[in-house]
C-alpha cells in the first residue's frame, strides 16, 4: 500500500491538483514536499498537528519533508478565514516563535541526515526587492482571478474589505513554492484545506514560469460534528506546549470529544491500524468511552511521551473511576495566607477561573465544589480545617474539571 492509499484511508484526503498524477508519483517516485508554519504564536497547536502526522507519514514511506517557517509570511500574516486583519507580528516575537516550533516538529519528523528539511522564508523574502518580486511573480498572476480565490472572499464581503498589504500573502506563498523548487527539487506542498487557493497559486507559478510539473494536496480540517474547528477549549486553543495545556488537560480534551468524531481522530491523529480504529469506531452507547480512552492515551503519547500519558490517564482514572493516583491530579500550591483566602481571589488568581465574574457564576449555578460539597456562598473562604494531613484538597469546577489544591 503506498502512502496515497494510507493517506486516503485515513481520511486525510481533501482535494488534489493531479490526482492521477499524484497517485502515481507517490506510488513509483520519491518526494520531496513542504508543509508551511507561520509563527504566530510561541507553540504550535492542535491545529497544527493534522499536518504533522501528514508529514510523518509521508516521511516514513520514504519522501523528504520540508518544515517551512514563515518568518518572512508570518510578518504580513493569512487573510484566509479571517474576518479582520492579524496584528502585526515584531521580528523578535517570530523569531522566539520559531525556536518554539523547530524544539516541537523534532518530536514528529526525523531530521537526521538530511531525512527532512527545515527552512525559513524570511531568508528569502525579507532581503527581496519589492520590484523584483513584481516582476518573477506578480507578472503571472490575473487579479481578476486572485480576487475570486476562497481566501479572500470573507474578506471582500466584510465593511474593512480586505487590505493591499494581506492581499500579497498569495504571491509571496506561490514564490516559497518557487524557491523550495529551485533549491530542493520539491514538488508538492501540503497542508490544511483552507488553504487550498494559495497552493494552487505556486503550484500554477511553477508550471507556467519554469513549465515543470509541481502538485499540491490539502487535508481535511478537524472539525466537531456542526462544522467548527476542533481545538478550542475555555482556556483558549488547545496547546502542543505542556506550559499552555498541560498533558492532564489535553488528555482530558480528548477524552471528552464528542461520540461522533471518535472515529475521525483516532483515524487522523494516532497511528493506530485501521482495523483496530474500524473496531473502536463500532462501539456504540457506553462503550465508546473505551475508544475514547484510547484516543486520549495514544494522542497525549505522541505529544507528550509514554510517561506523561500514562499520569494523565492514572489521575483520570483516580477522579472519574476511584482508582489510581490523585498525584497526577493538576497541582496548584498557594502559601498559608491564601489557605484563608476568598475562594474567588484564590481560584482567579489560580488560574482556576479566568474572572472573579465567571467564579461568581459558577457558584451561582452550583458548579464549584470544595472536596464533596458544593459551594453555595461566593463570599466564602478557604479555612485550615478543610485540607487534609497533607495539606491538599480536592476542587471541581464542572463536571468534569478537578484541581489539588495544595499548601505550599
Amino acid at each position: 500500500m503506498s502512502v496515497f492509499d494510507v493517506l486516503k484511508e485515513r481520511g486525510f484526503i481533501a482535494q488534489l491538483s493531479h490526482e492521477d498524477e499524484i497517485k502515481e508519483l507517490l506510488e513509483k517516485e520519491k518526494v520531496t514536499f513542504y508543509i508551511g508554519f507561520d509563527p504566530t504564536a510561541d507553540s504550535l497547536h492542535v491545529g497544527h498537528f493534522i499536518a504533522l502526522m501528514v508529514m510523518a507519514h509521508m516521511q516514513r514511506a520514504g519522501h523528504r519533508p520540508i518544515c517551512l517557517l514563515g518568518g518572512g509570511t508570518g510578518m504580513v500574516g493569512d487573510p484566509s478565514g479571517k474576518d479582520s486583519m492579524r496584528q502585526m507580528l515584531t521580528p523578535e516575537f517570530i523569531d522566539h516563535n520559531i525556536a518554539c516550533f523547530k524544539k516541537q516538529m523534532s518530536r514528529f519528523i526525523d531530521f537526521s541526515d538530511g531525512k527532512a528539511v527545515m527552512a525559513n522564508n524570511a531568508d528569502w523574502l525579507l532581503s527581496m526587492n519589492y520590484v523584483d518580486m513584481l516582476r518573477t511573480v506578480g507578472v503571472h498572476f490575473s487579479v481578476n482571478r486572485m480576487l475570486t480565490a476562497e481566501c479572500y472572499k470573507k474578506r471582500l464581503e466584510k465593511d474593512g474589505g480586505l487590505t493591499f498589504f494581506e492581499f500579497n500573502y498569495m504571491i509571496m506563498q506561490a514564490y516559497d513554492f518557487w524557491k523550495l523548487h529551485h533549491d530542493y527539487g520539491c514538488i508538492m506542498e501540503l497542508g490544511g484545506d483552507d488553504q487550498w487557493s494559495n497552493m494552487i497559486a505556486g503550484v500554477e507559478l511553477i508550471r507556467r514560469k519554469d513549465r515543470q510539473p509541481a502538485y499540491c494536496m490539502t487535508c481535511q480540517l478537524l472539525t466537531t460534528p456542526d462544522g467548527r474547528k476542533m481545538g478550542k477549549t475555555e482556556k483558549g486553543a488547545l496547546w502542543l506546549d505542556p506550559a499552555k495545556t498541560s498533558p492532564y488537560d489535553f488528555y482530558q480534551y480528548w477524552r471528552n470529544v464528542d461520540d461522533a468524531v471518535v472515529g475521525k481522530c483516532l483515524s487522523l491523529l494516532t497511528f493506530l491500524p485501521m482495523d483496530e480504529v474500524r473496531r473502536l469506531s463500532a462501539l456504540q452507547d457506553a462503550e465508546i468511552n473505551e475508544a475514547k480512552k484510547v484516543l486520549a492515551f495514544e494522542v497525549t503519547k505522541l505529544i507528550h511521551g509514554e510517561e506523561e500519558a500514562k499520569k494523565a490517564q492514572q489521575a483520570a482514572e483516580a477522579l472519574f473511576g476511584g482508582g489510581g493516583h490523585m498525584d497526577n491530579v493538576p497541582t496548584l500550591e498557594i502559601s498559608a495566607a491564601e489557605s484563608e483566602g476568598k475562594f474567588i481571589d484564590v481560584l482567579t488568581a489560580q488560574k482556576v477561573f479566568t474572572s472573579k465574574r465567571e467564579a461568581r457564576q459558577m457558584i451561582a449555578q452550583g458548579g464549584l465544589y470544595i472536596g464533596d460539597k458544593a459551594v453555595d456562598d461566593a463570599e466564602g473562604s478557604f479555612a485550615p480545617a478543610m485540607f487534609d494531613e497533607g495539606k491538599s484538597l480536592l476542587i471541581r469546577k464542572g463536571k468534569k474539571k478537578y484541581y489539588r489544591l495544595v499548601i505550599k
